[in-house]
């Protein structure tokens, strides 16, 4: 581990004790060694952290070690297998929210990127929102003549460089902790700092920001009530992003909202269904639909979305499971749940199908007939984390993204109407794809499926009978040679060595 990587833990390592947020870390989970450095890091909290809570003392340090432990704690909300449902859905609440940078380097900046095209963005006003990785400015796009509102979004000066040294930090103090603590191997620290790195390395270029947005426009083209900007990628590149402007009221602003008439009911439905619409129909969604990134069309067509350098993605089988899972739930059909978690695979054969559909049922019953205000997500989520372990489920990557965004989704939509009843609102969507797919049209698209695998394998079968056809010569050839008899006289005498020190072994063990 080099100097600077030691000196960034060191630092990191401070400012989290004097944060307090070594609080949300339960000693008794901990070898005698780490036991002694919390204590020890607890005695430079600052006097202000003790009337915040534990979490509330994480999320603070997270801001004051900056935009990458911010991410990091992004990342960690996606995972409450390893911190816990209620760290997790604390962590959830992290909004890049961050000092903008010095809004005199925006020209050169746009320049740089989009060199003679910069000069077709004007009237560029200061920093509207400032995130972690980048900022977000309101401009006048000027082309053949025409005015167009449009956003820019421009990567902060030198992030490239300050994530590459924070994550070199983080792996060192990863291998530390897999080294020294071998309790905590079973969190995999270097794969959680390994999802963290392929997040940001997505996240900081941009223009596959834009072509999350142009994929999700050609998924949603026939759909309505989810409003998204459009691309100009005319003006995009690695480190700048243009959209049009998108108005509408923060939908964290009820009041707003009530005085212009929107229905709020109708806008947690749209929102519900349409982020079902997209996991389950499409299988790409948007990972990050906290409350500031959406927004309610002033004109009522709905919800408008920005932001979306975290997307989610699931396979047509993942989005099958998730589908029966949720009308499982909607349906009361615990047994058909607990089956189809064998049927993909992630609950061992070993386990009792029974047994399983009877610990869902008590994770089930408790939510039929509930509002959304009845219900704890986070609760729920940690029950559901705990069941699974029990039947020795192992957490599915692929399906945690999902579930944090749920989260998100249904917080947001219980914002706009308390009395939401999820299971109701879903089951048009959720409904509807599982009678799909049960019907011959998913019956065809399975056919097509084989089909494709099997096209596949028959198109690479030539090259397979060619290697082969090389392989037996060689074979044949090393066979007439007198080599070939010494090789092969050497690996028998090998075998027999072998199999006569196994037997030596087996007599002296019962002995």
């Amino acid at each position: 581990m080099g100097l600077a990587a030691t000196f960034r833990l060191l630092r990191a390592g401070f400012i989290l004790a004097r944060e307090g947020a070594l609080s949300v870390i339960d000693p008794k989970a901990l070898p005698p060694v780490m036991k002694t450095g919390v204590r020890l890091g607890r005695l430079l909290e600052r006097r202000s952290v003790k009337k915040r809570g534990p979490v509330e003392n994480l999320r603070h340090a997270l801001y004051a070690l900056g935009p990458t432990y911010v991410k990091i704690g992004q990342t960690l909300a996606t995972r409450p297998d390893i911190v816990g449902a209620d760290v997790a859905a604390h962590l959830a609440l992290l909004q890049d929210k961050m000092e903008p940078f010095d809004f005199a380097l925006v020209p050169g900046l746009l320049s740089e990127a989009l060199h003679e095209r910069a000069a077709d963005l004007t009237e560029i006003s200061p920093p509207i929102a400032a995130a972690s990785i980048a900022q977000v400015h309101r401009a006048v796009l000027m082309t053949d003549g025409l005015r167009k509102d449009v956003a820019v979004k421009i990567l902060r000066p030198g992030i490239k460089a300050r994530f590459r040294a924070d994550l070199e930090a983080q792996y060192a103090g990863a291998a530390l902790a897999e080294r020294w603590a071998p309790g905590l191997r079973r969190l995999r620290p270097t794969d959680v700092v390994k999802t963290l790195d392929r997040s940001a390395r997505l996240e900081l270029d941009l223009r596959l920001e834009a072509a999350s947005i142009s994929e999700m426009a050609e998924n949603i083209k026939e759909d309505d009530g989810f409003i998204i900007p459009e691309v100009s990628w005319d003006h995009t590149a690695e480190t700048v992003l243009t959209t049009s402007w998108v108005d509408g009221i923060p939908i964290r602003d009820v009041e707003a909202i009530d005085a212009a008439g929107l229905d709020r009911k109708e806008l947690a439905r749209i929102l519900l269904q349409s982020f079902l619409r997209h996991a389950v129909r499409d299988g790409f969604f948007h990972a990050d639909m906290h409350q500031g990134n959406l927004f309610a069309d002033r004109h009522g067509k709905g919800i408008i979305a920005v932001d979306f350098g975290i997307m989610g993605r699931i396979t047509r089988k993942e989005r099958r499971f998730l589908a029966d899972i949720l009308y499982g739930f909607i349906t009361r059909d615990y047994r058909m749940i607990a089956q189809r978690h064998f049927d993909i695979g992630y609950v061992p054969r070993h386990q009792s199908v029974d047994d399983f559909a009877l610990a869902l049922r008590s994770i089930g019953e408790p939510l039929q007939g509930r509002t959304a205000t009845d219900i704890s997500m986070a609760k729920v989520l940690g029950q559901l984390f705990a069941t699974t372990e029990l039947f020795d489920m192992q957490t599915r990557p692929e399906l945690v993204l999902l579930q944090k965004s749920m989260v998100l989704v249904e917080g947001v939509s219980r914002m706009l109407d308390p009395q939401l009843n999820i299971w109701t609102v879903a089951e048009p969507v959720v409904g509807d794809f599982v009678r799909r797919e049960a019907g011959p049209i998913g019956r065809i698209e399975d056919l097509r499926d084989h089909a494709n695998v099997a096209l596949d394998t028959i198109g690479r079968l030539p090259g397979l009978v060619t290697r082969a056809e090389a392989a037996l010569d060689d074979y044949d050839t090393e066979k007439r040679s007198p080599q070939r008899k010494t090789t092969r006289r050497l690996l028998i005498a090998a075998f027999w060595l072998l199999a006569l020190i196994a037997a030596a072994l087996i007599v002296q063990t019962f002995r």
